[in-house]
Parts: C-alpha cells; sequence; structure tokens
C-alpha cells in the first residue's frame, strides 16, 4: 500500500476547504495511508500564528493531532547531503524548508502530496502527486 506525506499546502487546503479535492483525496486513500513531516507541522503552525488567528491555530492543532507527524531521523540527514546540491548544479535552488521535507520523503520511502510539484520535480527520485489538480 502507498504511503503519503502531506505538504504545507495541501494541510493549508484541508483546512481551508474540509470537503475539497484534497479532503475527497484523502477519504479515498485513507488516513492510515498520510502522515506529515515536523518540518511541514512548523510550517502550518508558523502560517497559522502569522495570521494571528486563535480559530485558524487551533483547526491546525486539531489537524496535526489527527496526523503522524514524523520526526526526522539520520536517514533524512543522510538524503539531505544527497540532494541538496543537485538543484543548485541546475542553477535551479529549492528553498531549505522544501529540501528537508524532500529528504525526509525520500529517506522514509513515501510519496509527497503538494501543490508544488514543479519544484519538487528538481528532487532526484522523488515521488510526488498534487492532490489538488484537476
Amino acid at each position: 500500500m502507498a504511503r503519503y506525506l502531506l505538504d504545507t499546502n495541501i494541510l493549508s487546503d484541508l483546512l481551508r476547504n474540509p470537503g475539497g479535492r484534497a479532503a475527497r483525496r484523502l477519504a479515498v486513500v485513507g488516513e492510515t495511508a498520510v502522515c506529515t513531516s515536523i518540518v511541514v507541522a512548523c510550517e502550518l503552525r508558523y502560517g497559522a500564528a502569522k495570521q494571528g488567528s486563535p480559530q485558524l491555530s487551533e483547526r491546525a492543532e486539531i489537524l496535526l493531532e489527527s496526523l503522524d507527524v514524523l520526526p526526522l531521523d539520520g536517514e533524512s540527514d543522510r538524503r539531505y547531503a544527497e540532494i541538496r546540491s543537485h538543484p543548485d548544479r541546475l542553477g535551479t535552488p529549492i528553498g531549505s524548508n522544501d529540501l528537508l521535507i524532500a529528504a525526509h520523503t525520500l529517506a522514509l520511502d513515501l510519496i509527497l502530496v503538494t501543490d508544488n510539484v514543479e519544484e519538487f520535480a528538481r528532487v532526484p527520485d522523488l515521488s510526488a502527486e498534487n492532490w489538488l489538480a484537476s
């Protein structure tokens, strides 16, 4: 069975559109098939705090409590070291948090679910899907 790591923009969509495309796809694959990274959790919490909305922060916490939020491990740092220089050599660097998310996804042999497939496509061997695409 495939397992999926949900990126920040997918979790944000789940918060904004509880009956939207990402939510419908999640219903198909099942909650046991998805997880997220501690890096994504940090980004989601930061985004909610930046908005200054206690309601949004509370909804983000409820969403994160419903998911497996996986810590980074030693394999993630090795994958990060392997992939960081590749986009730089192409002249198309990737943001540092996105590199950590990609490394974490690769280390756990998961499929990344993101609305930012174009950026993550620059990471060799990374499988990604966009659950928001029509």
